[in-house]
């Protein structure tokens, strides 16, 4: 019951939404379009400029970074052997010994 009356009116609704309207139409107002005339005579050449302002003097950029340390060299070759010495010459002889003397002789006798 309660629903009873938003069901017709909710009806009625779309059978009013359901007729036929006769449709509109709209025209568009014409589009006037501008036709350009002939080129007239070209104008006169302009004047030069004037020259442009110099730019400041760039300023020193800083130093570089230090470059990496070398690696280590490789070693190099052993030396060609050096000059042997001529041979010396023979000595001079040597003095004569002493003659031998006889006689004291030492006898040792093992203990035991």
């Amino acid at each position: 019951m309660n629903f009873t009356i938003p069901f017709v009116a909710l009806g009625a609704a779309l059978l009013v939404a359901a007729c036929e309207r006769p449709a509109v139409v709209v025209t568009p107002a014409p589009t006037v379009v501008a036709v350009p005339g002939p080129a007239g005579a070209p104008g006169a050449t302009g004047a030069t400029g004037e020259t442009g302002m110099s730019g400041a003097a760039a300023q020193k950029g800083d130093t570089g970074a230090t470059g990496a340390t070398g690696a280590t060299g490789t070693t190099g070759s052993t030396g060609a052997t050096g000059y042997t010495g001529a041979t010396g010459s023979t000595g001079a002889e040597g003095a004569q010994g002493q003659r031998g003397k006889t006689g004291d002789n030492i006898v040792v006798v093992p203990t035991r």
